[in-house]
C-alpha cells in the first residue's frame, strides 16, 4: 500500500562541491554551519513556475537540514540526466533529488548511481521499474484528474464537443492524467471528443495546436489540459480566436499563472499538486537515509492533490492551500 511519512535527521561528512559544466546550476550552498556533505536536485527546466517551486523548496530543506546543494536542469533530455547524474556520482553527492525525464529513459542512469552509491529520490514522476529509486514521492494523479474532470464537466451541462491536450507520452504522468480525465467525462456521452492531442507540456505548442483545432472545430464547447502550461496556451488561443467566455478551460498542476486565469474568470480549475510538500518528503527522507540506511517510508508514496477553483483561490499559496 502507498504510504507517506515525514522523516527528518542530521547526516553524515562533508564534501566540496564543484560547478556542473554546461548546464544550469546554483552556486553549492551549505546554509548556517558545518556542511553534511552533498545533495544535487535535478529537475526539468525551471521557466516552468512548478518546477522552480519543486528545485527550490529541495534546495531549502537540503540547506536547513545542513547540506551544501547543487541545483541543475536536464531539459527534459535523458541523455543530459545521465551527464549530471555522471557529475554528481563524481562530485561524491551523498544524495540525489531528481524529478526524471522519462520512465524508462532514465532506468540506467538511475541504476549508475545506485551502484555508484549515491541513492536517488525520485519526486513528481515515477520510472517503470522499483528497488532501484529509494523513493517515489509522488501526486496522486489519477485523483486530482478525476477532480478536475467532475468540476470541468459540472460547468458543461448541456455537453457539446471538446478537446484534450496530453502531456508527453514518455512521462507517466501524462497517460495518468488522461485516464484520470476519461474516468469521469466517459461517464457523459453528451461530452463529445474531437480532438486528443499531445502539446508535449508547452504553452507555445498548446497555442498552436489549439488555434489549429478551433479553425476546424469552431463549436468546441470545452478543453481539458494535462497541466496547467497547455491550459494557459489553450486560454491564449481562444483569447485570440475571440471565444473567451464560450470554452470552458481546466488544467492541472495549480501553478500561480493558472490561479491568475481562473481569478480573471478565462480558466475554470486546476488541480493543485502539492509538490513543495513532496521535494520537501524526498530531502527528508534522504537525510534519513544517509544516517541509518532506512528512508522509514514504502519506496512507492502517492499525496492527494487538490481542487482549485473560485471557491477557494483566496486560501492559495505557491503550490499549496492554507488551512
Amino acid at each position: 500500500m502507498l504510504q507517506r511519512k515525514i522523516i527528518a535527521a542530521a547526516a553524515a561528512a562533508s564534501i566540496a562541491v564543484l560547478a556542473l559544466a554546461g548546464c544550469q546550476t546554483s552556486t553549492p550552498d551549505s546554509g548556517d554551519g558545518d556542511s553534511q556533505g552533498l545533495i544535487v536536485v535535478i529537475t526539468p527546466s525551471p521557466e516552468n513556475p512548478f518546477f522552480k517551486a519543486e528545485s527550490d523548496a529541495a534546495a531549502d530543506e537540503a540547506k536547513k537540514l545542513g547540506y551544501e546543494v547543487s541545483v541543475s536542469s536536464h531539459n527534459d533530455d535523458a541523455n543530459k540526466q545521465s551527464e549530471l547524474i555522471d557529475a554528481a556520482i563524481e562530485q561524491g553527492a551523498k544524495a540525489i533529488i531528481l524529478d526524471n525525464a522519462g520512465a524508462d529513459d532514465s532506468l540506467g542512469a538511475i541504476q549508475k548511481a545506485t551502484d555508484a552509491g549515491v541513492p536517488v529520490f525520485l519526486v513528481d514522476r515515477e520510472i517503470n521499474e522499483t528497488g532501484i529509486a529509494k523513493s517515489q514521492i509522488v501526486s496522486n494523479n489519477a485523483q486530482g484528474a478525476a477532480a478536475v474532470a467532475e468540476s470541468w464537466v459540472a460547468a458543461l451541462p448541456e455537453g457539446g464537443n471538446y478537446i484534450e491536450l496530453t502531456g508527453k507520452e514518455t512521462d507517466t504522468n501524462a497517460g495518468v492524467r488522461s485516464e484520470g480525465y476519461a474516468s469521469v467525462i466517459s461517464q457523459h456521452p453528451n461530452l463529445v471528443s474531437v480532438a486528443k492531442q499531445t502539446a508535449n507540456w508547452s504553452q507555445d505548442e498548446a497555442f498552436s495546436v489549439v488555434e489549429t483545432l478551433l479553425q476546424a472545430n469552431p463549436d468546441v464547447v470545452g478543453i481539458i489540459a494535462g497541466n496547467d502550461t497547455m491550459a494557459l496556451g489553450a486560454v491564449a488561443a481562444v483569447e485570440a480566436a475571440g471565444l473567451t467566455g464560450t470554452i470552458v478551460i481546466s488544467g492541472f498542476d495549480g501553478s500561480p499563472d493558472a490561479v491568475a486565469a481562473i481569478e480573471a474568470g478565462t480558466m475554470l480549475s486546476t488541480g493543485l499538486q502539492p509538490v513543495v510538500l513532496l521535494s520537501q518528503l524526498a530531502v527528508q527522507q534522504a537525510d534519513s537515509y544517509i544516517k541509518t540506511g532506512d528512508t522509514g517510508a514504502s519506496e512507492k508514496q502517492s499525496i492527494d492533490c487538490i481542487l482549485i477553483d473560485a471557491s477557494n483561490i483566496d486560501k492559495y499559496t505557491l503550490f499549496g492551500l492554507e488551512g
